[in-house]
């Protein structure tokens, strides 16, 4: 049976995203903002981050998949659901719940990119510096962790464990050989 070590409380997670709105809101005082929350990790980040911007927002949904089912990133991305609406001229906040090796996040920077838009910034809850590929700009970041597998806060192993309220480590049990 997978154990889930904790790793973030729910508290501590809860007092970071607060400071974030707080920065985004100071940041872009008297402008509107995008939110771009990439699914399905950053569903519950990215509405609790939302809540936290004292600014007039929109909120749209960008679908993108590296992992499958598994714990390794897979390298190859894949858009999986796109914007509803033009972004040209709008400023960009995407809301990603990790940034690892950065291949995501660079293909995701370099399409929106050619929307339009009037600026594009990363707000990402959890970055894992050690698997770096392509060294991303994260402008609000909430953590850095260790090389480890996270569940929980809306991230997810085989599309389970979105629900646990805070931020865990997965430990899979060890498969015959």
């Amino acid at each position: 049976m997978p154990q889930i070590h904790p790793l973030l409380d729910a508290d501590t997670i809860a007092a970071r995203v607060r400071e974030m709105g707080r920065e985004i809101s100071r940041d872009y005082a008297g402008e509107e903002v995008v939110l771009v929350i990439v699914l399905k990790g950053s569903f519950v980040f990215g509405a609790d981050l939302a809540r936290a911007i004292d600014l007039p927002v929109t909120i749209d949904f960008l679908g993108l998949r590296s992992y499958g089912d598994g714990t390794e990133s897979s390298g190859v991305v894949e858009i999986t659901t796109d914007l509803s609406k033009p972004v040209e001229g709008k400023h960009l906040i995407v809301i990603e719940d990790i940034v690892d090796t950065g291949l995501t996040m660079d293909y995701m920077f370099k399409n929106l990119r050619t929307r339009g838009p009037k600026s594009v910034k990363l707000a990402s809850l959890l970055h894992k510096p050690a698997r770096t590929k392509v060294p991303v700009k994260i402008d609000y970041l909430g953590f850095t962790i260790d090389d480890v597998f996270v569940v929980g806060y809306g991230l997810d192993y085989a599309q389970r464990y979105r629900n646990v309220p805070f931020l865990g480590i997965l430990e899979l049990p060890e498969e015959p050989a």
